[in-house]
């Protein structure tokens, strides 16, 4: 069974409306989420940054530079604005005093937890267009996406 959806050969006109649907609804919510930015002293990257932090925990900044898609300097630049802000706060590995792990503080964690929560509540009003069965469809489709996504 499952060789035979792999062997489905999807019609180019329906991927091509996918994708570009996917791509105009990514260009919306960084847009929604740029303008609740707009209240608080971090920037887009810093956003993403904090997120990854809150998501995964202490990281270096080895890890959250690839995480990113930044170059290593970048990474570094940014997480002195945010250590400048107490957003993050270096921390040396006990085991081993050459590793530094970026831990994120209460107010990065407050800021990160209210961005998050008021992108949720713009979420929740436009589902208020869908009934419970579409967004139950909705929600396992996407995560089968993701998954399929994240083996590529």
């Amino acid at each position: 069974m499952a060789d035979e959806i792999k062997s489905v050969k999807h019609n180019h006109d329906e991927v091509a409306f996918l994708e570009k649907e996917l791509r105009h609804i990514s260009g919306i919510i960084k847009q929604k989420g740029r303008q609740m930015l707009h209240a608080y002293t971090i920037t887009p990257p810093q956003f993403v940054a904090l997120q990854w932090l809150l998501e995964h925990g202490d990281m270096t900044i080895g890890d959250l530079s690839n995480k990113m898609y930044l170059a290593f300097s970048t990474t570094t630049d940014l997480i002195d604005r945010m250590e400048k802000s107490a957003l993050v706060q270096r921390i040396r590995d006990e085991q081993d005093r050459r590793v530094v792990r970026i831990h994120l503080l209460k107010e990065g964690e407050r800021i990160i937890e209210e961005v998050i929560a008021k992108r949720q509540h713009y979420l929740e009003d436009i589902l208020d267009q869908f009934n419970s069965n579409e967004v139950a469809n909705l929600s396992t489709l996407l995560e089968k996406l993701h998954q399929e996504m994240k083996k590529n």
